[in-house]
């Protein structure tokens, strides 16, 4: 775990099943799941209309993200994908597509109401080359040199042991493996109560800022 804030790893994972809970049990059978309330800058609504309009719907609803990861890791047939804080599974989904049947799809969350949820969504996807782990992303369950690419949306900033992410990253890394990540980041110059206040808020909304 690292350096890793208890409290702020519990916030973190409360938050998450929350969500997770919601867009599970949200929604009518008329109308499908309810999206995860967040701010325009996050969310579904950064992806293609193609690309959400092949996944369920779900994992769709589920998505917390600030970007689309797969949008610049160029996932080429055959490579093995690990998606670092994988949620509902979107963007796992995603490079499972692109990877191919000869590729695969890994997906770390340390949330247990998530992982569930995106199990769920790969049945409906009927996606076979998937699989998610739970774990830290400061300490991800997989042997060095497994993965091709590492993706991660918006959830490396809710570390507070950074360091420990990148390296845990390199290390899973096969030579020449490639990093595709969107996130958010804070202005130097803000004070530490400042940051923390900023942190919070955007935890509050589905993202924080460390």
């Amino acid at each position: 775990m690292g350096n890793q804030s208890p409290d702020l790893r519990e916030q973190v994972r409360e938050r998450y099943a929350a969500a997770a809970v919601a867009v599970a049990t949200g929604g009518g059978a008329c109308c499908g799941p309810q999206a995860v309330e967040v701010d325009e800058r996050f969310g579904a609504m950064l992806y293609e209309a193609e690309q959400r309009d092949a996944l369920p719907a779900q994992a769709v609803a589920a998505s917390l993200g600030c970007g689309n990861p797969t949008a610049v890791a160029e996932l080429r047939h055959g490579e093995r994908v690990l998606d670092l804080g994988s949620g509902g599974g979107i963007d796992v989904l995603l490079s499972a597509r692109r990877v191919g049947p000869t590729g695969k799809a890994y997906g770390l969350d340390m949330t247990e109401e998530m992982l569930a949820l995106a199990l769920a969504n790969t049945r409906k996807a009927g996606a076979t080359n998937v699989e998610f782990l739970k774990g830290a992303i400061e300490a991800i369950p997989l042997p060095a040199a497994t993965v091709d690419v590492v993706i991660s949306n918006c959830v490396i900033n809710l570390s507070v042991d950074k360091s420990a992410v990148f390296a845990e990253t390199f290390r899973v890394l096969t030579p020449g493996g490639r990093i595709g990540v969107s996130d958010i980041v804070a202005d130097d110059d803000l004070t530490p109560p400042a940051r923390r206040t900023r942190r919070l808020r955007r935890l509050h909304r589905g993202r924080a800022v460390l």
